[in-house]
């Protein structure tokens, strides 16, 4: 994977996306403790409504995003929502509010819903050999994973020293350095080849993906990925806090178990992609994701285990996870022309958000209403009903 460092433009693009995932990962862990903060035992519950409002922010502002990035300058794009996601990450600190959270988290993931596939979209073109592109997917999530392990111990290590609040003050650091990668490259903006109306560049994205039968058997993956990754991600704050009835450095511990599976996987797959066809590796680690939340959910429905525990089912469920997600943008690539991938990536984007928009709330009503073992023992089937649909729709052929 170092190979692909060479190239100066996606040596900096990489390097924009390592210091925002850390800013964003010290986020992640403080946003939980704030939920905790502001609403106790239903923190899952505020956490659950936060993230369901962030999904809504997605799904509506992507694809007017991407029809506005095929008339503007990609680089100038990325460093504006850089700048605008730190200064909200800025306002953070200072809630006291639960309604406060939601105006800030809706503010911060609309200026995502366009940096997000503009910046996805921009890599291939940087790229365009699939092995480099293979590469550099597998070398994105393994950042994404070493996030989700490492921000965690760092920020478990900065709890030892200061209130969470001030971890906030990292994500917009994060941001701040991101802009400033971006700005010192020059980014390639394809234009559409042909003059279209807003209405037809705002669905395009929409209506090509799911014309593809690879692409529509992904969105029901992208089901998998957000019902067995809203478990991990709603709720371990709910586990660890009351279930286990540990401190705040133990939430980073276990959400680091998650990132290491995910990690292990992203280690793996370059290699493994070139022997077996995307289809298989990606229904492999959805059978693998849905399946270590079930063992999970039958084992704590006989009483909770240690942090241990919790920590190697998390391992399994994001192995998982990544990869079924590491993937995906091999397949998006591969199902238009360069200037149609801003819209495909939108598309994605768009579409997998709308599943996290159903899995979140839904994790965070069943843990409240029921427990986590049947919270579990939910999203587990949730997963394993759209790992079906997947495999049933998917050609039986490789890519």
């Amino acid at each position: 994977m170092a190979g692909i460092l060479a190239n100066r433009t996606y040596r900096h693009l990489f390097g924009a996306q390592l210091v925002a995932l850390t800013g964003t990962g010290l986020a992640t862990v403080a946003l939980g403790l704030l939920a905790y903060d502001l609403a106790g035992e239903r923190a899952g519950l505020v956490l659950g409504t936060a993230l369901t409002i962030k999904m809504v922010a997605y799904v509506l502002v992507a694809p007017l995003a991407a029809a506005l990035a095929e008339r503007l300058d990609r680089r100038r794009m990325l460093v504006a929502l850089d700048l605008v996601r730190g200064a909200v990450a800025i306002g953070l600190p200072f809630v006291t509010e639960v309604w406060q959270v939601y105006v800030l988290i809706f503010l911060l993931q609309s200026a995502s819903a366009g940096f997000t596939p503009a910046f996805q979209a921009s890599v291939p073109d940087v790229l365009p050999a699939e092995d480099e592109y293979t590469r550099a997917l597998s070398l994105s999530r393994l950042a994404m994973d070493m996030e989700s392990l490492l921000s965690p111990m760092l920020a478990a290590a900065l709890l030892t020293l200061m209130s969470f609040d001030n971890l906030f003050w990292g994500t917009a650091i994060g941001f701040a350095a991101s802009a400033l990668l971006v700005v010192s490259v020059s980014l390639p903006s394809p234009k559409a080849t042909a003059r279209r109306g807003i209405y037809d560049r705002t669905t395009r994205g929409l209506r090509l993906y799911l014309a593809t039968p690879r692409l529509r058997a992904l969105l029901a993956l992208n089901g998998v990925i957000s019902s067995i990754g809203a478990m991990v991600i709603v709720n371990t704050v709910v586990i660890v806090r009351v279930d286990l009835g540990l401190g705040e450095s133990a939430v980073a511990l276990a959400l680091a178990g998650f990132g290491l599976g995910s990690m292990l996987a992203a280690l793996a797959l370059p290699r493994l992609l070139k022997q077996v066809p995307e289809r298989q590796v990606m229904l492999a680690g959805g059978a693998v994701g849905t399946a270590s939340l079930a063992v999970l959910a039958g084992i704590w429905a006989g009483g909770p285990l240690q942090l241990e525990g919790l920590a190697l089912g998390w391992a399994g469920v994001g192995l998982g996870y990544s990869a079924m997600l590491t993937p995906s943008g091999r397949l998006i690539a591969r199902s238009g022309p360069p200037e149609d991938r801003p819209a495909l990536f939108a598309a994605q984007f768009t579409l997998s958000h709308a599943c996290w928009l159903v899995a979140y709330p839904l994790s965070g009503m069943l843990i409240t209403g029921f427990g986590s073992a049947w919270a579990m023992a939910g999203l587990a089937l949730s997963g394993a009903l759209c790992l079906l649909l997947a495999w049933r729709i998917w050609p039986d052929e490789p890519g």
